[in-house]
């Protein structure tokens, strides 16, 4: 038989395209339409419906960008429609393409009852199933004229990010707005025949099905009047319904489709349209629901169904009725779908008490699964965070958009640095917007990893980021593939159900030890340097205000801020949004997150300062508060007392210039350029920077990535880099040596200070930057031999290789720290900590004279021009420190003390007891808090942090009644509960390496 199948395929596609498809809504009539623009941001509901409205006829431009217009659509049904199946079919002006980053809207009826929304690829609202004739339509839609942002030339600069450079000309033209006849069987029809084309490329080309398949669409083809669809299709249909019909293989793959749209919480739009495209999502859903008593929908993020609640009411009615009908699901546990590598212990921590709390208070709900489906990569902290909210699953596609590695499993257990392990599934369908189109379905189960193991994936189905979720064709093709022999099975699942039969046949799966790191993304450690600071300053505020209104609570009747707190981090958590934190969004949301981290700041110092002031009292001495967890300059940790701060070193003449700071414990010598020459450590007499190498290094590259500029940044940047050496002033001044450098358009001012008694260098630098699509470097060669080196992430620190054997570790190139990087070989170690980055990188190369230099780099600034050009210009300051001999336990500690300055009060002079006193070091509290329940118990969450094994030894400061372990939502744990020995007015806890503990002690 000749091989005709590209003929017939072709004669599919036009077929299907030209004649079918628009034969659904053969019969229309034109409604008419009047529109209302908004002046300014969007309106309440009720006003959109009572505004005076104005005549407006399709392929008229409306909607400036990032503006509200609301249309009044109204019609009557013709007489001779009655009894038939009726839709208006909007289009706002949509393309196909990009359905989730376009214009949108939500229809109303007159009263402002939401009745779904409208996307470019699902536009229809259905009038009446029977309809009746006469009747009259009249749907209000409230349109939002969305720029878009990733348009013809992505990646190119564009001013549409922030509504100040907007402009105000109109972004789209109005489309066709008809009332129509819907045809389910021609409908119907499209669906068997999408479904069959697209199964066809999937099979092996020689396979009888395949051939079955081809035949059985060309009979079908020729059964059709091309001039009378209607009225040929059931005879069409009749011809495929065998060839649908043949049952699956019992090997065949399994997939467990999930309703799901994966709305950004912000990214190429601010944060209050988020709040609209849930609404909007959220109507459709129950819409859909209604129609399709299979299917179910899950979504994530506790923020946005509180959003819901609040802004849509009426919505969230309906959302409630199918939550408890078990199709409408809360996923995921999480406040929103945060970055995972830069969030601190404690804010990782709370974006689960605060997600899973917000499910259990409303719905009962606690869900074991985190739902992370487009999170930049995975710290190695965050399975024993997941297991101590009761949780117990992951689930992620991100890891697939890696570049370099092809990651070995999609079901796995991954594995913590404490040793916990996680379930994990990455669905092999490689996209959590799937169609249900057949190559996804053909790839998921060919590339599925543990064939012969497991049978079963998960596919999140649907359009996201606005694109309304999952549509009704997708509903359509999945009925179709629950039995059909083809690419893969079929079928509807929560994600709940999926977890448990995936674990069931699978219980031995491989294990993966380590972070999750994404090869791709890697430049969202550093871009929007000023909400990453917001980050990290608003996270340790938050730890102050907790400590000392707890410790002022207990101490002196404080009244503790339960519902502040609750609102302030709620804030914060929706601030680490994973295109908030990485800086990857546009430059409306970044310049509103300043201001929000401005005011955060603010709220919270003024709670820090009436609770320390209640705790110092009247007086006029100078009370200095120590809010790290350990002890600083006489000053217990969590404690305060009249221990003065120890001076600065003033700086001395260096011969051959320069200066020299010494304080007895380490020697530091500036040459004349302002670089650090040396890093004497006098107890050991070992020098930390590298012969011939000067620390403090500004470092300057080209940074134009391939693609994803806020994102990106690629290894060939290294290719060439410029050394900010010329130096316009080294002056030594009162608080340390001054360095003033020039580069560019911008410029340098940097302060090096020694404190007596410290073994830390401050690098205080503040950079007036103004340069574009360049990337700076804070650069420390180090006189170091070591193959690995520590940085800090939740609850403890993880390792990486510092050679590049392996593709794996070449891949690397850039990675997160929090507070500290180490290195360390036997009897010698250096940190460098700093005060708000987070990208760094680590290299290494063998000297001349043998010895092995090692260089830590800080990423300080980039200049990407997309999505917000004017990224990272202005002024910023950091704060970086040195610290030579460095222990691991010394990096903890001195990484807290520069996130922590001691603040100073004014008050009584008395000295203030900490609430809890830690006997060990390597043990660090992250959290002094009252419990959230109101119960006016005290909450102490704490952590081995040097990664080995200890008994840690806890001290009240105050009566205990009772003592409980609990898990991070302050729920008494029971099963893998820490064992609490109670002896000597001490609380004992034995720890394995990076042990997570929550102690809820009742007071007496």
């Amino acid at each position: 038989m000749h091989d005709d199948r590209a003929l017939v395929e072709a004669r599919l596609a036009r077929v299907l395209e030209e004649r079918i498809r628009p034969a659904v809504y053969a019969e229309t009539v034109p409604l008419d339409v009047a529109i209302w623009t908004a002046p300014g941001e969007p309106v309440p509901v009720a006003e959109g419906l009572a505004a005076p409205y104005e005549p407006i006829t399709p392929n008229t431009p409306w909607g400036p960008p990032w503006g509200t217009s609301w249309f009044k659509v109204t019609g009557t049904v013709p007489a001779a429609w009655a009894g038939r199946t009726v839709e208006a079919v909007l289009d706002l002006g949509f393309s196909r393409h990009t359905p989730g980053f376009q214009c949108e809207g939500l229809v109303h009826t007159p009263d402002g009852t939401p009745v779904k929304g409208i996307h470019p690829r699902n536009r229809y609202v259905r009038v009446g199933d029977p309809a009746r004739g006469g009747e009259e339509i009249d749907f209000r839609v409230e349109a939002a004229s969305n720029p878009v942002i990733l348009g013809n030339r992505p990646f190119a600069p564009t001013d549409m990010g922030d509504p100040a450079t907007a402009g105000s000309a109109p972004q789209y033209v109005l489309g066709r707005m008809d009332l129509a006849v819907f045809d389910d069987n021609v409908f119907q029809l499209v669906m068997d025949l999408e479904v069959l084309g697209e199964m066809m490329p999937e099979l092996p080309a020689d396979s009888a099905r395949r051939w079955e398949l081809l035949r059985t669409a060309d009979r079908a083809l020729d059964a059709l009047d091309l001039q009378d669809i209607a009225g040929t299709a059931a005879a069409a249909r009749a011809l495929l319904a065998p060839a649908l019909a043949v049952p699956a293989q019992a090997s065949a793959h399994r997939i467990s489709a999930v309703g799901h749209a994966h709305i950004d919480s912000a990214w190429l739009w601010p944060l209050r349209e988020t709040v609209r495209k849930v609404a909007r999502t959220s109507s459709n859903m129950v819409s859909l629901l209604e129609e399709a008593p299979e299917f179910v929908f899950a979504m994530s993020q506790a923020q946005q169904w509180a959003w819901l609640k609040e802004h849509r009411p009426e919505v969230w009615d309906k959302v409630v009725e199918a939550v408890a009908d078990g199709r409408f699901v809360p996923a995921g546990g999480m406040w929103v779908e945060s970055d995972t590598n830069m969030p601190g212990s404690e804010a990782m921590a709370r974006q689960f008490v605060h997600g899973k709390r917000f499910f259990l208070d409303e719905f009962g709900i606690d869900n074991e699964e985190a739902w992370l489906p487009d999170t930049f990569g995975f710290a190695a902290g965050l399975p024993q965070i997941i297991k101590a909210a009761g949780s117990k699953y992951l689930l992620t596609q991100k890891i697939s958009w890696s570049k370099t590695n092809d990651f070995p499993h999609h079901t796995f257990r991954w594995e913590g640095i404490d040793g916990t392990r996680i379930f994990t599934h990455f669905p092999p369908v490689d996209s959590y917007n799937c169609e249900m189109l057949g190559s996804q379905l053909g790839h998921a189960a060919r590339n599925f990893k543990e064939k012969g193991r497991a049978t079963r994936s998960l596919a999140p189905t649907g359009f996201g980021d606005g694109g309304g979720g999952t549509t009704r064709e997708m509903v359509a093709k999945a009925a179709r593939l629950k039995h059909t022999e083809g690419p893969a099975r079929v079928d509807w699942e929560t994600p709940a159900a999926f977890f448990a039969k995936a674990e069931a046949e699978y219980p031995e799966p491989p294990v993966w030890v380590g972070e999750l790191y994404l090869e791709l993304h890697r430049a969202t450690l550093t871009s929007q340097a000023r909400t990453k600071q917001g980050n990290r300053r608003g996270e340790h505020l938050l730890r102050e205000a907790e400590l000392w209104s707890a410790t002022a609570a207990v101490r002196a009747g404080f009244p503790y801020p339960y519902e502040r707190l609750d609102r302030l981090w709620k804030t914060l958590l929706l601030h680490q949004f994973h295109d908030i934190l990485p800086g990857s969004s546009i430059a409306w949301v970044h310049r509103e997150a300043e201001r929000t981290y401005a005011a955060l700041a603010e709220e919270l110092n003024e709670i820090i300062g009436a609770a320390q002031r209640a705790l110092a009292g009247e007086g006029d001495t100078e009370v200095r508060f120590n809010s790290a967890p350990h002890a600083d300059a006489g000053i217990a940790a969590g404690a305060a007392g009249t221990a003065p701060a120890p001076a600065g070193v003033v700086p001395v003449a260096r011969t051959g210039g320069g200066f020299v700071l010494d304080n007895g414990v380490v020697r530091i010598e500036i040459d004349a350029r302002g670089l650090v020459v040396s890093a004497l450590r006098h107890d050991s007499g070992r020098e930390a920077v590298a012969p011939g190498k000067a620390a403090n290094l500004l470092q300057l590259h080209t940074d134009f990535p391939n693609q994803w500029d806020a994102w990106d940044v690629d290894s060939f940047y290294r290719n060439t880099v410029t050394d900010l050496t010329d130096v316009e002033e080294l002056s030594a001044a009162p608080e340390g040596v001054r360095i003033v450098r020039a580069f560019g358009d911008s410029r340098v001012v940097q302060t090096l200070s020694l404190a007596e008694g410290a073994e830390r260098l401050d690098i205080d630098t503040e950079v007036d930057w103004h340069e574009t699509e360049k990337f700076l470097k804070l650069a420390f060669p180090l006189d170091l031999h070591a193959e690995r080196y520590a940085s800090e992430t939740q609850f403890g620190h993880f390792h990486r290789p510092t050679h590049t054997n392996t593709t794996w570790e070449t891949a690397k190139f850039e990675a997160c720290n929090h507070r500290f990087v180490h290195l360390e070989e036997p009897g010698f170690g250096v940190a460098v900590v700093n005060d708000s980055t987070y990208g760094h990188d680590v290299s290494r190369t063998v000297r001349e004279d043998g010895g092995t230099t090692t260089t830590v780099r800080a990423s300080l600034l980039r200049a990407p021009r997309f999505p917000d050009p004017e990224t990272d210009q202005g002024v910023h300051r950091f704060r970086h420190g040195l610290v030579a001999g460095a222990t691991i336990d010394d990096a903890v500690r001195e990484g807290w003390r520069v996130n922590l300055p001691r603040r100073v009060v004014r008050g009584a002079g008395a000295e203030i007891a900490p609430l809890v006193t830690v006997g060990q070091d390597s043990v660090v509290v992250t959290a002094v808090k009252l419990a959230d329940d109101g119960s006016g118990d005290v909450v102490v969450r704490f952590h081995e942090a040097r990664g080995g094994r200890v008994v840690a030894s806890l001290r009240p400061g105050f009566e205990v009644a009772d003592v409980r372990v609990t898990d991070l939502l302050e729920r008494d744990l029971s099963e893998g509960a820490a064992e609490v020995v109670v002896a000597e007015g001490e609380l004992r806890v034995a720890l394995r390496p990076f042990q997570l503990v929550t102690l809820r002690l009742r007071r007496g």
